[in-house]
């Protein structure tokens, strides 16, 4: 597996569009929820994706204070279906929260989980932090992690 972390405006145009089809594909049609993924944040953001080979099968995105909440947050986490509960998700979020700790010298980050990702989250140092609310007609929690 191979990992890269780059900047929106570092991304290649196949790289990004890789991104774009990967969550299209499992936010939009695997999920089927109809929502607005491309939101305008992503050019603000630090894109970490994993690699198998040529194929990208995972990706999130990094995002600075007060762009999604008062605290730095990490978003749009994904993998494809033929890459789960392999652990690779879960190093991608380690990658993501040093990445965090050490070059923004942050020590808090929140995100937004959908509920059945609790324990996955729960698993890096995620506390759920809120009660369950709907987002897109999908129950989810805000979670905290902290240094």
């Amino acid at each position: 597996m191979q990992y890269s972390m780059k900047k929106f405006k570092d991304l290649t145009s196949a790289e990004l569009y890789d991104i774009l089809k990967l969550r299209q594909e499992v936010f939009i049609i695997e999920q089927t929820c109809i929502y607005p993924d491309i939101d305008d944040k992503d050019q603000n953001a630090v894109h970490l994706m994993a690699f198998d080979g040529n194929q990208l099968v995972g990706c999130l995105r990094i995002l600075e204070k007060g762009v999604t909440f008062e605290e730095v947050s990490i978003g749009r986490v994904v993998m494809a279906p033929s890459h789960r509960r392999t652990g690779i998700a879960k190093c991608m979020m380690q990658q993501a929260l040093d990445f965090i700790s050490q070059e923004w010298r942050e020590t808090r980050v929140k995100i937004s989980a959908q509920s059945y990702t609790i324990p996955f989250y729960a698993g890096v140092g995620f506390e759920v932090m809120s009660k369950e609310y709907l987002e897109d007609d999908i129950p989810h929690v805000d979670m905290v992690w902290r240094v």
